[in-house]
């Protein structure tokens, strides 16, 4: 039987670890009857991948790497240990697994699985999702055989002998093709009420729950909130929540992003690459605050593109201090914002994220000349490739 085999690393957080998945599915689906896929993951215990290991649909393998903080502290100072050991456990991972690609998605999980790649001799893609691009991708960029951009202005921080591609950032296949009735039935809403979701990331964001939770008593009754409060703060929303939002709206993660989006009107969320890639493919308005700590920060200049098309405003991390995030959707729904916001959204091309998985998913299979009927052949790595 004839076989694609590849490995998968980056997680920690959802923006990394959804589009490795998405483009595993879709590597997948593009494989031939009679041929058997093999992909496996790699993360780590603290990372999004490990608490979805149940529902990631492949198997995961851990490594003990952790990411480089801010401030000098006792984990800075191990991380090259760390990092040479997660190095050598990638390698075992490699050398028993025999990947025919290994295909990063950014965050420093892939850093060490990367080098791995290239010290074997394995093909190597990465794919980066943001603006400006992550620590680890910056290093790895000019090792790899294709670095495939979410934004093509992010072309800007490699070097001229990288081979990249601007290709959008990949999301899964079904987001966008549920019903609003499907979301309304799911988390048991009324369907004549406006839906808000509201999004920090896979990681919650306790800005946005604070200010969420202050504004609920002024909340009209013909609003709903689907509310994603990330795991530190779950306790605490549900607690001062109470009877002010239905318990089957309130979770500390969403797993069925599909549904959510289905059921809402308009969203509430960081600037992630891939929440905004998202929320493009379903055409919806939003309110976005972005992370004022992301490196470059990103998050303001993925959110500008979203606010220069009127799909989305703005509000400042800093402007939490005296803004009610749902006083101003109220706002915007009383002064009429909120329609011109939906025409503006309405107007993305909803099939462009949907080619990005499909424009990597071509690349990977060219890069490893997997074609219908062929088997997989040894590659070695040309060294001119990158």
């Amino acid at each position: 039987m004839k076989e694609l085999r590849a490995i998968f690393a980056g997680g920690g957080t959802g923006g990394h670890l959804f589009p490795a998945i998405a483009i595993a599915d879709r590597l997948r689906q593009r494989v031939t009857p009679g041929t058997r896929a093999e992909f496996i993951f790699i993360g780590t215990k603290r990372g999004l991948e490990y608490r979805m290991r149940e529902k990631l649909g492949y198997p995961l393998e851990l490594i003990n790497v952790r990411g480089l903080q801010r401030s000098l502290t006792l984990t800075n100072l191990l991380f090259p240990v760390v990092l040479i050991t997660s190095i050598l456990k990638s390698m075992l991972i490699l050398t028993r697994f025999r990947p025919d690609i290994v295909v990063g998605t950014g965050g420093y999980v892939m850093a060490p699985v990367i080098l791995a790649a290239v010290l074997l001799g394995k093909r190597c893609v990465i794919q980066e999702q943001n603006s400006y691009p992550g620590l680890a991708t910056r290093k790895l960029a000019g090792m790899v055989d294709r670095l495939f951009l979410g934004f093509g202005s992010a072309s800007r921080y490699f070097k001229k002998g990288c081979h990249m591609i601007e290709t959008g950032n990949p999301v899964n296949e079904i987001i966008g093709t549920v019903s609003r009735q499907e979301g309304v039935d799911f988390f048991r809403l009324d369907g004549n009420k406006k839906t808000v979701l509201i999004l920090g990331g896979s990681q919650g964001a306790s800005r946005i729950n604070d200010n969420i939770m202050h504004g609920l008593e002024k909340l009209p009754d013909d609003f709903q909130l689907i509310w994603q409060t990330g795991e530190r703060d779950y306790k605490e929303v549900a607690a001062y929540a109470g009877g002010k939002v239905s318990g089957r709206a309130l979770f500390p993660f969403l797993a069925r992003m599909e549904l959510a989006y289905a059921a809402a009107d308009l969203v509430i969320a960081r600037a992630g690459a891939l929440t905004l890639a998202e929320i493009a493919v379903c055409r919806l308005p939003a309110i976005l605050i972005p992370y004022p700590f992301a490196t470059g920060n990103h998050q303001m200049i993925n959110a500008r593109a979203h606010s220069e098309n009127r799909s989305a405003i703005i509000i400042e991390d800093k402007q939490l201090e005296t803004v009610s995030l749902l006083e101003k959707v109220e706002e915007l729904y009383e002064t009429g914002q909120i329609d011109k916001m939906s025409e503006a959204a309405s107007s993305y091309p909803e099939d462009e994220p949907r080619a990005a998985v499909d424009k990597i998913a071509d690349e990977i299979l060219g890069l490893i000349k997997f074609e219908k009927g062929d088997t997989i052949a040894e590659h070695r790595r040309d060294s001119n490739q990158v």
